[in-house]
């Protein structure tokens, strides 16, 4: 007898080496660095303690369940796949399924076509595949079947099967079907874990308002506005200068909408180049252009039952605002290199700190599309129109700093709260917000003082006065309709509303003075 046995070896999916007995025609897998290189001679003791340690040493993981009437195959079955899996189980009876599944949860399910009752149509295992499915629509099954059933096997495929194997199998074979089946399980896991972790996280934002915070007038009239809004897949457009939370209105819109367990997509369209435009919210097929190295859904696909929220919409040029025209219009989007149009269910929220009523008299905005995104208009104050809202803002944003930062502040003075008053916040809130948190930082104290701040003389607020040089009455009355529209960021209606104008009167008071 030969003291030594010749091998092959060859490198498979799993970067190990198959290493194949020429007398036997056994397959084994081992370990890339644990043996010789291929067609050497090697002692059979050497392959004794690679069969015995090396394979122990490959790591197993998931759990396999097979269901098949011949016992000869499922004992091969089983030897076969418990040096790779952590679990093996076999079954002849086909009614043990529910059981089994019950007590055990299986990565695999290794299903024969026919069993004894029906050896020709498949009918029972497309019955039990029906019933694996019921019990665990996840469940991954993979189809065992003769070479004479392949059509029946893609039948089942069809009914929710993921792949099939032939009998009689090679194991390689069989071995690489059932790892393919393995990652497909472990992907829809982890789909599965992220769309649990998406609605935890949506349950905690869940809040009516969470990050809204205000109790003056203005701000309760937001509110209302959102109450009796969100509930409808009214297009909504958001005014306010930078800096006063419009994204967060824009949220809260979509939190109280039915569409509040769907997607909420927001798009900066000031941060977007023309050339990317369409590639961004439209998407693009593979090959359409030079960077496209793959498929790509736009920002439209990605929000389709859900919002979609386009900030800083004013920036867009006339051309753009065509393009995003006719989507709203057609509610069709044609992703860059297809031929083919994707229908698109959205609820579409727009935001601008531009005067978008002043833009289309000078025809930088096409009137057309600002009546198809403002059915509903929300205007948000600036800081300054709601001064009362200063403290408790400030109050929430030191608590969330301190506790951040680790600081021992807790208050803030009385002089450095009236000194906020005066301050007129052209950045508003954001500003209010990064002044408190550099606050924070630098103070030793626990109670913030005015020197504190850094506050310029600059942007004090001028309380609301006219600081009239002259008495003219027009002069007067341009001075005032001026400082309207500015409070309004250009909007007709509530400028009007504030002078008590009607909007024609307005218009013509704006054609006379030139403004």
């Amino acid at each position: 007898m030969n003291a030594y046995v010749r091998i092959r070896t060859c490198y498979d999916f799993l970067n190990s080496i198959i290493i194949l007995f020429l007398t036997s025609n056994e397959l084994y897998r081992f370990p890339v660095s644990t043996l010789p290189t291929g067609g050497q001679c090697v002692p059979p003791a050497y392959v004794y303690i690679a069969l015995t340690s090396n394979i122990a040493m490959e790591q197993k993981h998931g759990k396999v369940l097979i269901i098949d009437d011949n016992e000869d195959l499922l004992k091969a079955a089983r030897m076969h796949l418990k040096r790779h899996f952590v679990q093996v189980d076999i079954e002849k009876n086909p009614e043990a399924i529910p059981t089994l599944m019950n007590n055990e949860d299986y990565d695999i399910i290794l299903l024969d076509l026919n069993f004894t009752k029906d050896v020709s149509r498949g009918s029972e295992g497309y019955y039990w595949l029906e019933k694996i499915l019921q019990i665990d629509p996840s469940a991954v099954v993979v189809l065992i079947t003769a070479y004479g059933d392949i059509q029946m096997a893609v039948k089942a495929i069809k009914k929710g099967a993921t792949d099939f194997v032939l009998k009689p199998w090679e194991n390689e074979k069989l071995l690489a079907t059932l790892y393919s089946a393995m990652r497909l399980r472990e992907s829809r896991d982890e789909v599965e874990s992220l769309k649990f972790k998406n609605q935890e996280i949506n349950a905690a934002l869940n809040d009516r308002y969470i990050d809204i915070i205000g109790q003056s007038q203005s701000m309760q009239r937001i509110f209302q506005t959102i109450d009796r809004v969100a509930k409808t897949d009214a297009n909504v457009l958001i005014l306010g200068e930078n800096g006063t939370g419009k994204e967060l209105i824009a949220r809260a819109i979509h939190r109280n909408s039915a569409r509040k367990s769907e997607n909420f997509v927001g798009v900066d369209l000031g941060s977007i180049t023309e050339t990317l435009f369409e590639s961004e919210l439209f998407g693009h097929k593979k090959g359409a252009f030079t960077d496209a190295k793959e498929d790509r859904a736009g920002r439209f696909e990605l929000a389709n039952n859900g919002t979609l929220f386009l900030d800083e919409i004013g920036n867009l040029s006339m051309p753009l605002q065509a393009k995003l025209l006719t989507v709203l219009q057609n509610r069709r989007v044609s992703r860059v290199g297809a031929n083919k149009d994707v229908n698109v269910d959205i609820r579409l929220i727009c935001a601008t700190n531009m005067p978008l009523y002043n833009m289309v008299k000078e025809n930088k905005f096409r009137q057309d599309l600002l009546y198809r995104i403002n059915t509903i208009e929300i205007e948000i104050p600036a800081l300054r129109d709601r001064f009362e809202d200063i403290p408790i803002l400030a109050n929430h944003f030191l608590k969330y700093y301190a506790g951040k930062y680790g600081k021992t502040v807790n208050k803030i003075s009385d002089a450095a709260m009236t000194r906020m008053h005066k301050h007129a916040w052209p950045g508003n809130i954001r500003e209010l917000q990064h002044c408190i948190e550099r606050a924070v930082i630098l103070s030793n104290e626990s109670v913030l003082q005015p020197q504190d701040f850094n506050f310029t003389a600059a942007t004090t607020r001028d309380e609301g006065q006219l600081n009239l040089e002259q008495y003219n009455l027009e002069e007067v009355e341009k001075l005032l309709i001026r400082k309207v529209l500015k409070k309004y960021n250009g909007n007709i209606t509530q400028a009007a509303s504030e002078l008590g104008l009607t909007r024609s009167s307005l218009y013509r008071r704006l054609e006379k003075y030139g403004l």
